[in-house]
């Protein structure tokens, strides 16, 4: 998304030769494949693991950093796995988001019309908002150290990644549509005058 919006603002006359349909075919699969072969790494360390004791999992969802905690031999292999393969992934793809970006925001300000520079920010803005949401609860989540975990945090912090970001979408990218910014205010001012 970050790159079809830095070819819609920096090259909006080449954006239908540069966005082609095989384009977005490949975004769409290396982000399958990536994602892929992500899971099947931490899930052949994951089974190589002996477990013991309880298999109640103090978490919303069965996620790797809690399946670990229920290994009863030293994890750290598994944890270096998750902050390199993770890091990777997660890390490369917030650094490329935020190139884009970069580039977007220089080529904003260099726009003469201050009616282009509010418009583009805010064709920009909602994507940037979710993007933030996503990535600081996940970078959070996965690249502490593991004497800062506390139990509930980890639920919380894996809850706005998982849940509140994803619910937030709608709502964000919505707020640039008139129609439903005249609903919303009605629906204020209906409240405010009961």
């Amino acid at each position: 998304m970050a790159y079809d919006r830095y070819n819609a603002i920096c090259h909006p006359l080449l954006y239908t030769l540069i966005m082609r349909e095989i384009v977005c075919i490949r975004h769409i699969v290396g982000s399958y494949v990536i994602s892929a072969v992500n899971s099947l790494i931490h899930t052949v360390f994951t089974f190589s693991l002996p477990f013991c004791g309880s298999n109640e999992i103090d978490h919303f969802f069965c996620d790797v950093p809690p399946v670990l905690e229920l290994s009863c031999q030293d994890i750290w292999v598994n944890e270096l796995v998750i902050f390199v393969v993770g890091g990777s992934v997660v890390i490369g793809s917030f650094i490329v988001t935020m190139i884009s970006y970069i580039e977007i925001i220089s080529k904003i300000l260099k726009l003469h019309s201050a009616s282009g520079k509010k418009k583009t920010f805010a064709t920009c803005s909602s994507h940037l908002i979710v993007v933030t949401i996503f990535y600081g609860s996940t970078i959070f989540m996965y690249f502490r150290p593991r004497s800062s975990y506390r139990i509930g945090q980890n639920s919380l912090v894996s809850l706005m990644y998982t849940i509140i970001a994803p619910l937030l979408n709608p709502f964000i990218y919505s707020l640039r549509n008139k129609e439903v910014k005249s609903s919303i205010k009605n629906v204020f001012l209906k409240q405010m005058k009961f």
